[in-house]
């Protein structure tokens, strides 16, 4: 399971009201609220996972969604690294959805930027931590 930093657990509430504005509509406050919680701790996944996602359903833009869903990506790597790489890693532990759902969102923007070997790479890695 990963394991992600103190600023992340401790902000878990801030995700949630930011989940309920994207819920309600509110793309832009929920946007400004995922900057605010980045600004104080670049480490959470979930927020980079988040801001993907906004940044795909309200401008369709998929060199910034690559952006932040590589670095969520990136970040849940580098965690895992520094854990020797626990394998299985399952998408239905909670912990790991934020990685799974960047990583997914990164393969599907790489895929769409034309770049089906990265894609892949992506979409190899993730399946090697969880099968189904």
């Amino acid at each position: 399971m990963l394991v992600h930093p103190r600023c992340a657990r401790d902000r878990s509430e801030d995700l949630e009201e930011a989940q309920l504005m994207v819920d309600a509509g509110e793309f832009e406050l929920a946007t400004d609220e995922l900057r605010w919680l980045l600004a104080d701790c670049a480490e959470f996944i979930a927020a980079h996972a988040l801001l993907g996602e906004l940044a795909l359903a309200t401008n369709n833009d998929v060199a910034l969604a690559r952006g932040h869903f590589g670095a969520g990506y990136q970040l849940g790597l580098q965690t895992l690294r520094r854990a020797k790489m626990p394998t299985p890693l399952l998408y239905s532990q909670p912990a790991n959805r934020s990685f799974f759902d960047a990583g997914r969102g990164l393969a599907w923007c790489l895929a769409t930027l034309e770049k089906p070997d990265m894609a892949q790479e992506v979409v190899d890695t993730l399946l090697n931590f969880d099968k189904s």
